[in-house]
């Protein structure tokens, strides 16, 4: 599968972002914590430590996909960046499972809890700030390179923001009622947040791992792209996979079996064309080419029915 380098440079320019904006963020935020007595803005420096860890993984997986397929790889490396994105979902977990079972533990043991000082409160607008920046960027940058693992950043990234905003209003509660208690409650949701975002990570890492893809809208743009050829009928056992951002495609059409090897191959090249101009990001298309009533038994792929909603997968 050929390499896109400008998507690498884009995923690695992504990667350098992250890894400097948030290990600012992480810092700031960890050692006012640390000195203010806020678990929650504790907390949400450990999830910016997260977003850090992120930035470093995209840009080894940066490095790994960029390389050319090869003969133990003859698909390349494009899984790299779900296998990584997976990976880091479970140190994304177990951060923000730390964070509510400490949370938890402190409120149990009965003892006082400690109010933040003003200086957190400065950090968290701070922190506000930067990760709408960050957020935007991943955004923009993930959506230019058809990066899975850059788009799951932006939105973890869009989830902090409203965790430096729950940790706004605990500080500001804790600091009016004169109780530190309000501040350990955000931590507790504030590691929830982190937990519930790492099992969304996850499930969308492991789809792409699966060859799973809930979005069945490409599919009628390959059944409306071979409508569109003469000579090209019934697509069917229609397979769709992503690896690194890219379509991996195969399906069957019927032609006139009369016709030589020759002109189905034309016909069947002339789909293929279709297809990239109504898809994007398009790296490999299998088309099989068979005689009309060849598939009573189907077991795998889709078909305008299923697509439709008409027959079960």
């Amino acid at each position: 599968m050929a390499v896109d380098q400008e998507n690498v440079a884009t995923i690695r320019k992504a990667g350098i972002i992250t890894v400097l904006g948030n290990a600012v963020l992480a810092i700031l935020k960890l050692v006012t914590g640390w000195f203010s007595g806020s678990a929650a803005l504790l907390g949400d420096g450990i999830d910016s430590t997260g977003d850090v860890l992120i930035g470093a993984m995209t840009l080894i997986v940066a490095k790994i996909i960029s390389k050319p397929a090869d003969k133990e790889h003859p698909w390349g490396h494009g899984r790299a960046e779900a296998i990584a994105t997976a990976a880091l979902s479970f140190v994304i977990f177990f951060m923000g499972a730390q964070l509510v079972f400490n949370s938890i533990t402190n409120l149990i043991s009965g003892e006082q809890q400690v109010v933040p000082s003003a200086v957190a409160l400065i950090v968290t607008v701070i922190s506000i700030a930067g990760k709408m920046i960050l957020a935007r960027s991943q955004y923009i940058l993930g959506k230019r390179a058809g990066s899975a693992m850059i788009q799951a950043n932006a939105k973890n990234m869009t989830g902090d923001v409203l965790i430096s905003l729950g940790v706004l209003v605990g500080l500001v509660t804790s600091m009016l009622t004169g109780s530190g208690y309000a501040d350990a409650i955000v931590a507790i949701m504030i590691g929830a947040w982190i937990v519930w975002t790492a099992i969304g990570i996850f499930m969308e890492a492991n789809l792409e791992l699966m060859d799973g893809n809930k979005d069945l809208e490409p599919y009628h743009e390959i059944f409306d792209a071979v409508a569109s050829v003469d000579g090209a009928s019934n697509p069917h056992r229609a397979r769709m996979r992503s690896i690194g951002g890219f379509w991996d495609i195969s399906f069957d059409i019927d032609v006139d079996p009369q016709l030589t090897v020759l002109e189905g191959h034309l016909i069947a090249e002339e789909v293929e064309d279709e297809i990239r101009l109504r898809l994007e990001n398009v790296a490999d298309i299998m088309i099989h080419v068979e005689p009309p009533g060849d598939d009573p038994d189907e077991v795998f792929g889709i078909c305008e029915k299923i697509a439709n909603g008409e027959k079960e997968a």
